[in-house]
């Protein structure tokens, strides 16, 4: 099966994951951010299988993974299930591309937790402080208000702050299944959980290695990010001196979506 899919589950430390593979080739991992899910990658995995043995996994919290109420799911326990995964998949040099929330978990297993790559690619993430939109600092300090809240606002926020993200359109299917997973009972709650976890201490725990990288390393940046300006990639690629840097024209937090040939032929190029 070639296309996006999620036909394993795993036992992780911080519950079940759901996770997928296709592909022949050298493997290569995607990671994806917050608040989407592997679906993300769906456009780009059909042209990536016919050169890589891709592998993916809906984080804790996330898609259709486990979703509970007392589950920490912040980016220290994310990062650990990354070196989980890694060591269930048998991988232990894997070509890693990463997004959003997903540099920052890929970081963190790379430079504190000795999970070693190949070769490694970035990609519009959250890396460094501060975080994210005005939006997301207001969740963070008030997400215990938003419990609850009737189901259609809820939809009406979530697809607001996803469709925030972006700056050319996507296919309202891709959208809508963005959102969906955020729509159930637990998916609602998981969705104001990961607000309420997010600590910027994840990420100054491992700033001040990022020279450190172990493996090429590549920086590529839509550079119209509406959520994570350019500027905070080029900050990003001066602590990290020995990677490669290049942007995507005209393209917002969601390149993968937004740009899937950009992305792929980037990927490709590098790998």
């Amino acid at each position: 099966m070639a296309g996006w899919h999620l036909d394993e589950r795993y036992e992780t430390s911080a519950g079940t994951v759901a996770a997928g593979r296709t592909g022949d080739g050298p493997d290569l991992v995607l990671a994806h951010g917050w608040p989407w899910s592997s679906f993300a990658w769906h456009r780009v995995i059909p042209a990536l299988a016919q050169d890589f043995r891709l592998h993916w996994y809906d984080m804790p919290g996330y898609g259709k993974s486990a979703k509970s109420a007392d589950q920490r799911t912040s980016l220290d326990v994310q990062g650990e299930v990354f070196v989980e995964m890694m060591d269930h998949w048998g991988l232990s040099r894997p070509r890693v591309v990463a997004h959003d929330f997903g540099g920052a978990t890929t970081l963190r297993a790379h430079l504190l937790q000795g999970c070693d790559f190949e070769r490694y690619m970035l990609m519009n993430v959250v890396a460094m402080r501060p975080w994210g939109s005005a939006f997301f600092d207001h969740m963070g300090q008030h997400a215990d208000a938003f419990q609850g809240l009737p189901a259609h606002i809820h939809r009406a926020i979530v697809q607001a702050y996803i469709e925030g993200a972006l700056v050319t359109g996507i296919a309202a299917e891709d959208l809508a299944n963005l959102v969906a997973p955020w729509l159930t009972e637990d998916g609602s709650s998981s969705f104001y959980r990961q607000f309420a976890q997010a600590d910027e201490k994840y990420t100054a725990e491992v700033e001040p290695h990022f020279g450190k990288l172990r493996c090429p390393a590549k920086i590529i940046w839509g550079d119209a990010d509406p959520w994570i300006p350019l500027a905070r990639g080029k900050a990003l690629h001066r602590l990290m001196p020995g990677a490669a840097f290049a942007t995507m024209p005209g393209i917002g937090h969601l390149p993968q979506l937004e740009a899937p040939e950009a992305v792929v032929d980037q990927i490709r190029k590098f790998f």
